[in-house]
């Protein structure tokens, strides 16, 4: 059995791989293997990539699915003590991956999950741990009543410390706690899986942890879809219903609650847009405005984030 094993999902984005594989070998120590799954690859990429690293087990992904299910292809085949759940957009630092490891022998049994400070492509500090998330939290967060990020006793520490939310560009679970809970739920298609592992794992005794001296860089944007682009229209749908879905805890009475609560957020989100895009050029907040409709459409639809963006996808 191998210490770790390193789960990337790529699409089709070599320019994000090669730096980030590159990385992991140079920057590692401890006995790895590395899944990478390739997500509609084309035929050139798939064979380049594979000439270039032969060291790395690609799975072939071909029809459309969210970043939980990919993640899963590859997590099902694991075979390491810990899993390093990787976005292709990084770039490790010195010891990542090392450190994380060793930060298992120093803390409690009941402790799955160690993950890095997440750096920008400056060497800025951007993450370092994550508070929980509820839908109170949601509510203050779009009023301005409370920011998403704060100095808490969750977050931005110093060395070991206890967080609450994993964040899903990159951490270390030990593999065992991660197959008890059935890997990612595969019904978030965009998002919050790493949110909703996270709280279960929290409700259920175990702890997430942070290591401030593990540090990697992530060039957010290139892979979450973060940029916007015409795809927002299909990612924005089932990212609502995801949270919708995550808010209501599969409570059909709290979900009501939930979507018409999301209504109004989402309705002053669609006014914002609309108002703004008149004097707006560049087309971006058309966009936003038209997806802020689907999302209001996907709020009170039966289905599930994967269908929703398969319907706005194929529109595109």
């Amino acid at each position: 059995m191998v210490d770790v094993s390193v789960i990337i999902v790529c699409m089709n984005k070599l320019e994000n791989l090669y730096p980030c594989l590159n990385s992991i070998k140079e920057c590692t120590s401890v006995s790895y293997e590395v899944f990478v799954v390739a997500y509609l690859f084309t035929k050139e990429n798939l064979e380049k990539a594979r000439n270039e690293f032969p060291w790395v087990k690609f799975i072939v992904s071909d029809e459309i699915r969210g970043f939980a299910e990919n993640n899963n292809l590859a997590l099902r085949q694991a075979t390491g003590k810990y899993c390093f759940v990787l976005n292709d957009d990084t770039i490790l630092k010195p010891k990542c991956i090392d450190i994380l490891v060793d930060s298992f022998d120093k803390l409690s049994p009941n402790v799955a999950v160690v993950s890095p400070n997440i750096l920008n492509k400056d060497g800025e500090l951007v993450v370092s741990g994550m508070p929980p998330f509820s839908f109170s939290d949601y509510i203050q967060y779009f009023l301005r009543l409370k920011p998403r990020f704060t100095n808490n006793q969750w977050v931005m520490k110093k060395g070991l410390f206890k967080t609450y939310n994993i964040l899903g560009c990159a951490f270390l679970i030990k593999r065992d706690v991660f197959e008890k809970f059935g890997w990612f739920d595969e019904y978030f298609f965009f998002a919050p899986e790493d949110v909703a592992l996270s709280t279960s794992l929290n409700n259920n005794g175990y702890e997430c942890w942070v290591n401030s001296d593990s540090e990697l860089i992530h060039l957010e944007g290139m892979t979450s879809g973060k940029s916007l682009s015409k795809i927002t229209l299909a990612t924005a749908p089932a990212h609502c219903k995801g949270l919708a879905h995550f808010f209501s805890k599969g409570n059909a009475l709290c979900y009501i609650f939930v979507a018409l609560v999301m209504t109004f957020v989402v309705s002053s989100q669609f006014l914002f847009h609309l108002i703004k895009s008149f004097k707006d050029t560049t087309g971006v907040n058309s966009t936003l405005a038209k997806a802020n409709i689907h999302e209001l459409i996907a709020l009170y639809s039966f289905k599930t984030p994967k269908e929703l963006f398969i319907k706005y996808y194929s529109k595109q």
